[in-house]
C-alpha cells in the first residue's frame, strides 16, 4: 500500500513538474490588452468563438479638443455609426487562426472610418504586428502593438 502511495506521489508530481516547464511556450498569446503602434490607444482582444476580436478601450487623448467631450466615431463610413464613442468600438474583428501565431481577419480603422482586410501576428511574447491591407493584399500597412497588461 505504501509502494502505491509513494508510486501515486511521483506520477502527480512528475506531471506537475512537466506542466511547469511548458508553462512558458504557452505563455505567449494573443488574449490581453495591447498598446497600439503610435501609443495613443489600447485595444483589449479577446476569444471570440475561436477567432480574435479587440476593442478599444483607452485613447491618451478620450475627449475632442474642439468639443471637449468624448471623442466619436466621426469618420466612419457608415453615418450612423458616427455619433458612437470611439471607446467601445471593435477595431480586430473575427480574426481566425492562419498557422502558428497569426490570425486573419478584418481590422477597422477609425482615422478614416474604413475596414480592411488585416492580420495580428505575435512577434515575441509581448509585442505583435497589427496589419491592414488593401488590393487584396497587396499594399499593407502594420504597426507594432505592444502587450500593456
Amino acid at each position: 500500500m505504501k509502494l502505491v502511495r509513494i508510486t501515486a506521489t511521483m506520477i502527480v508530481s512528475a506531471i506537475a513538474m512537466g506542466q511547469l516547464f511548458m508553462a512558458p511556450a504557452s505563455a505567449a498569446d494573443p488574449f490581453g490588452t495591447w498598446l497600439t503602434g503610435d501609443k495613443k490607444g489600447k485595444v483589449h482582444v479577446v476569444n471570440c468563438g475561436g477567432a480574435l476580436c479587440g476593442t478599444l478601450v483607452w485613447l491618451l487623448e478620450p475627449n475632442d479638443p474642439a468639443t471637449n467631450q468624448p471623442k466619436t466615431d466621426k469618420q466612419n463610413v457608415d453615418a450612423n455609426k458616427r455619433s458612437r464613442p470611439l471607446i467601445g468600438i471593435p477595431i480586430v474583428l473575427d480574426m481566425k487562426p492562419n498557422g502558428g501565431s497569426a490570425w486573419q481577419g478584418q481590422v477597422y480603422n477609425a482615422e478614416d472610418g474604413n475596414t480592411y482586410s488585416g492580420s495580428f501576428t505575435l512577434t515575441g511574447a509581448n509585442t505583435a504586428e497589427l496589419k491592414g491591407c488593401v488590393m487584396g493584399g497587396l499594399i499593407c500597412k502594420g504597426q507594432t502593438w505592444t502587450r500593456s497588461n
